[in-house]
């Protein structure tokens, strides 16, 4: 991909609704905001669900996103479909009232499906970013995999990550004059939050010493919660007895997420060589991966942010939307079993202990720190 130009006008003035459900629509989204604002002539109305604040808000602030809008919409326990109906009344009510040209929303989670049925609904044009990302199995990941579908079937505009995507669109019959390959806009969002280092000890990695190695372990995803969580606790307990402190050093950053955090203080919290942290604020997460040796996740986003600081992953899923990765060979799918977790993480290490060195500047299959301009341009294109 070439880097684009920067467009200087556009023809008419345009209203774009941008949607931001979760933490990770937050850095996705906010190369997106920030370009379609730098632009003469553009409203943009920033709309967040209200799903996951305390995560969220810190994004919001890093990346200087202030929304007009706030559904308010997160109750405790809420069930997928009552979230659902909530998410679709609610935008559906912000389209009727602002009439926007363009409803943007990023990934796979329920406010994105959500945002595409109610514009599809109301007759506003919707626009996928991130689109094309298939496992093509609606179990795995489960639901994400059913709402990207659902928001590509209806999607004016597909802004695909990779060539990969785009071909998986196309063989769904969607018109390649609808496709346009952007690259992710994690990137972009991953270059922006490591221009400036901060001071290791003064924030909430003072208990990480950035001298010695480490692993950093995350977990969050529905379809991994009861036994497959357990089995990764387990698995990293393992291998912190495996491997002492003056080895490794295994930060687990834990998802506030029930389902998440009993089990794995349940099975980490006594582990003397596991450093449980709260969720990171984003330039600490970069930070950390940075001076990661190794990254365990189920993470969609670490996958596509790692390649760009030359960081292995073990990919703690048996399938994953985003297999530029695994075919570079900077990650590796392991699922979810005890023993596979452990063989492949040792593996890893030993392999680092013998001179495997990160790469000074990786390539990164996954975008080039533009994606958002390239968005921009096509939303404002008449």
């Amino acid at each position: 991909m070439q880097s684009p130009a920067r467009a200087t006008a556009i023809a008419t003035e345009k209203t774009i609704l941008c949607l931001i459900g979760t933490r990770p629509e937050a850095i996705k989204m906010a190369s997106v905001v920030r370009e379609l604002k730098s632009r003469p002539g553009v409203k943009v109305v920033v709309c967040v669900t209200g799903q996951h604040r305390e995560m969220l808000e810190p994004i919001l602030r890093f990346f200087q996103i202030e929304p007009q809008i706030d559904l308010g919409l997160m109750r405790p326990d809420q069930t997928l479909s009552g979230l659902t109906a909530r998410l679709i009344e609610g935008l559906d009510e912000v389209i009727r009232r602002i009439s926007p040209d363009w409803v943007v929303a990023q990934g796979d989670t329920t406010s994105v499906m959500a945002a595409a049925m109610a514009a599809f609904y109301r007759g506003v044009p919707f626009a996928h970013v991130e689109a094309g990302l298939r496992t093509g199995d609606l179990s795995a990941p489960f639901p994400e995999e059913f709402h990207r579908r659902v928001a590509d079937m209806v999607a004016v505009l597909h802004f695909a990550p990779t060539v990969q995507a785009a071909s998986k669109l196309e063989s769904e019959g969607i018109p390649s004059s609808q496709i346009i390959v952007t690259g992710n806009t994690v990137v972009d969002a991953l270059l922006e939050a490591s221009k400036d280092e901060p001071d290791w000890l003064q924030g909430p990695l003072d208990s990480v010493d950035p001298s010695k190695p480490i692993v950093v372990v995350t977990a969050h995803r529905r379809e991994n919660f009861g036994q497959p969580m357990r089995e990764i606790c387990e698995s990293v307990a393992e291998l912190a007895r495996k491997f002492d402190r003056d080895q490794i050093q295994w930060v687990f950053p834990v998802h506030l997420n029930p389902n998440v955090k009993s089990t794995v203080f349940e099975i980490l919290d006594q582990v003397p060589n596991v450093i449980l942290l709260e969720p990171l604020e984003y330039p600490w997460h970069v930070q950390l991966m940075k001076h990661a040796r190794l990254i365990l996740t189920d993470s969609g986003g670490i996958q596509e942010e790692a390649p760009s600081l030359g960081v292995p992953v073990l990919v703690l899923r048996s399938t994953t939307e985003r297999p530029e990765g695994v075919a570079s060979g900077q990650a590796r799918l392991v699922g979810c079993r005890r023993d596979d977790i452990i063989r492949e993480a040792t593996r890893e290490l030993q392999l680092s202990a013998n001179g495997l060195k990160k790469q000074e500047h990786p390539a990164n299959p996954y975008g080039d720190g533009f994606a958002g301009r390239r968005i921009a341009d096509a939303l404002l294109r008449d």
